[in-house]
Parts: structure tokens; C-alpha cells; sequence
């Protein structure tokens, strides 16, 4: 595997970690998982980001390996700290659904990453934080009405649909129906069945 990426090295002129990162990419396509694990562990292990976060996606859906969150947090950590969001948003996730939520450093580092994450543009991300903030213990409405907002700007149909729920309710904004109504409707549109239940009510 390292003389194919020192090959595709050499005709390309690129960083041997991007090289194995590629060939890792062709070989998941491929099918070849293990071959493609070890292809990224090879590029993650020399410091690479992108295949640091790869690393992290073959344990947490066990391609590759066997499965294992704990050493796939391990890898979007490190690819997180690198300022690749997507690997921001996985390692949160991770931090906030499978650790004790009393651990308030914890907590607060996955919010940074998350925010990270959202301003970087990663819908995903901006939906979990509108969610999160409407949620909270002490919820931040017009917080998480912005990152709502942010997320079906982006296209997601969920996120517009509570988008709607907010002017519905008033929730971090003055209630107004009929805005809610054109949320429910756009979300609708885009195969959102809560909305769909929504504008029936």
C-alpha cells in the first residue's frame, strides 16, 4: 500500500498522506474495506485530518475493523482539534450522548466544537445546536432559533419544520401563524411528515 501511494505520489506531487488517503477513498468505493482501513490508519497515524476522521467512521460503523466508538472518538478528536468540522460535530456528539452529562468541561468543549462545526457550515451541526439550545436545561431560544434558521437555510427539512413550530409557539420570536404556516409548508414540501401533521391540525 505505501509503494501504491508512493507511486500515486510521484505522479501527482502530492503529500503521501493525501495519496493514501485517495487510494483509501477508491478502495471503500471498491468495497475493499480493510484495505481501505488501512489505507487511512496509514495517513492518520502521519498526522492527516481528513484520514484521521475516515479512521474515525471505519470503527464507528466497523468497516474496515471491528466496531468501536470509543477509538472512533479517539480519531474525530484528533481530526476535531485539526479544525475539520465534520469530525467537530461526530466527536460532540459523541462527548454529549455517551458521556455522564455532570462532566461540565466535557459539555462545554462539545459545545465549542459543535459552534465550530455550525459556523463552518455543516447543517448537521447547526440542527443538533437549534435543538440543543431550545432544549436546554436553561433553554437559549432565540439562540437555537438562529441556528435553526442556519440548518434549513441549508436545506434540512427537520429543522424547518421547527423553524415553524417557533413562530407557532413563540418561541425565541413573536408568535405569527401565518409564518409558521409558510415553514410547515416549505418543510412539508421537502417530505417532512411532522409538518405535514402540522398543517392538518
Amino acid at each position: 500500500l505505501e509503494e501504491a501511494a508512493f507511486q500515486l505520489q510521484q505522479i501527482f506531487r502530492i503529500d503521501i498522506s493525501i495519496a493514501l488517503n485517495i487510494l483509501g477513498i477508491e478502495s471503500m468505493r471498491a468495497g475493499h474495506y480493510r484495505i481501505a482501513y488501512t489505507c487511512f490508519k496509514l495517513a492518520a497515524d502521519r498526522g492527516y485530518s481528513k484520514a484521521q476522521f475516515n479512521v474515525g467512521l471505519c470503527y464507528e460503523h466497523g468497516r474496515g475493523t471491528e466496531k468501536d466508538l470509543e477509538k472512533a472518538a479517539f480519531y474525530y478528536c484528533h481530526a476535531a482539534r485539526s479544525c475539520h468540522p465534520m469530525a467537530q460535530y461526530r466527536y460532540a456528539r459523541y462527548l454529549l450522548c455517551h458521556r455522564p452529562e455532570n462532566e461540565w468541561d466535557r459539555h462545554q468543549k462539545a459545545v465549542t466544537f459543535l459552534e465550530q462545526a455550525a459556523m463552518a457550515g455543516i447543517t448537521e451541526a447547526q440542527a443538533f445546536l437549534g435543538v440543543f439550545y431550545m432544549r436546554g436545561l436553561q433553554p437559549k431560544e432565540k439562540r437555537g432559533l438562529e441556528y435553526l434558521l442556519l440548518a434549513a437555510k441549508n436545506g434540512d427539512a427537520q429543522s424547518r419544520y421547527h423553524v415553524g413550530v417557533c413562530y407557532e409557539k413563540g418561541l425565541g420570536v413573536q408568535q405569527n401563524l401565518a409564518e409558521a404556516m409558510r415553514h410547515y409548508q416549505q418543510s412539508a414540501a421537502a417530505g417532512n411528515r411532522n409538518a405535514r401533521e402540522r398543517l392538518r391540525v
